[in-house]
């Protein structure tokens, strides 16, 4: 099988042999941080192991850094986590949620591109697509894998950590992944102050669904983001959400449609209010 890159279907994923993809199994739920856990201890996908958005894909001792609700781990971390699952270089990697890619799956992939891997998908669907596809399932913990050595490195030019250069720049456009009322500052859930940075535009992640919970066609999602971008070319959108994860499902939509070279805004709209003397927008 040829490596992917961006998604991958229940089928394929089910022909590849256990040894030949490292399965994760990110379900994780915002106001129950122990749900995901304990629903992957229920049933997952045979030979995955779990990561919590929270524990293995967060370093939340960061946050008063100014680094948001979910800042990055540290890169020894994340390679510690990765010699734990057992990944090696050229192994293909999926990752999952029960929300189509749109939560911690989602974070997963962009993290490891981030690290320089490129052979990482995202299971188009989630959890909800396998079950649908009636394939096996298992419960508890797998077995352990054999840990490898590694000495991954975040690429710098991908990961935009500095509120300044998100302001008064023609060739760049911010694009909010976060749901309308969020954007416009009619309410707030999470987050001490409403609104959104001036400038940035809104692309709700959820309209990279279908009515099905999968990713629209590459065409459809194409046009879409290019009616947005307008003159401005991928290589110049900078996403961002609440936290630095949702904001993930629109740069993998568009590295799916084709659209290449966009990056993350990390700390996201937390990280940007954590300073009061930074604008916000409303409406």
């Amino acid at each position: 099988m040829s490596l992917k890159t961006t998604l991958i279907d229940p089928s394929t994923l089910a022909a590849l042999a256990p040894k030949e993809a490292l399965i994760v199994d990110c379900r994780f739920d915002l106001a129950d941080p122990q749900q995901g856990q304990r629903d992957y201890l229920g049933g997952h996908v045979p030979g995955a192991v779990y990561a919590s958005l929270d524990r293995d894909l967060s370093d939340l001792s960061r946050q008063a850094a100014g680094l948001g609700r979910h800042p990055l781990p540290l890169e020894s971390a994340f390679n510690a986590l990765l010699s734990r699952w057992g990944w090696r270089a050229g192994m293909q990697v999926v990752s999952y949620d029960a929300a189509g890619g749109a939560l911690a799956a989602a974070r997963l992939w962009w993290m490891l591109r981030l690290a320089g891997v490129q052979a990482v998908a995202v299971l188009d669907g989630g959890y909800a697509a396998w079950l649908a596809a009636g394939l096996p399932v298992e419960a508890g913990q797998p077995a352990a894998r054999m840990p490898s050595e590694l000495a991954l490195r975040y690429a710098p030019a991908q990961l935009l950590i500095e509120p300044a250069v998100l302001r008064d720049r023609p060739d760049q456009l911010l694009l909010d992944a976060r749901a309308a009322p969020r954007y416009r500052g009619e309410i707030e859930p999470i987050d001490t102050v409403g609104g959104h940075v001036p400038g940035a535009l809104n692309r709700p992640f959820t309209d990279n669904l279908g009515s099905d919970g999968r990713f629209k066609p590459p065409a459809q999602l194409h046009d879409e983001f290019l009616a947005l971008l307008g003159p401005v070319p991928p290589s110049g959108v900078v996403h961002m959400c609440g936290s630095g994860v949702t904001a993930c499902h629109n740069l993998l939509a568009m590295e799916h449609a084709g659209l290449r070279g966009s990056r993350l805004f990390a700390p996201s709209w937390s990280g940007w209010v954590s300073d009061p003397a930074r604008p916000v927008a409303k409406g």
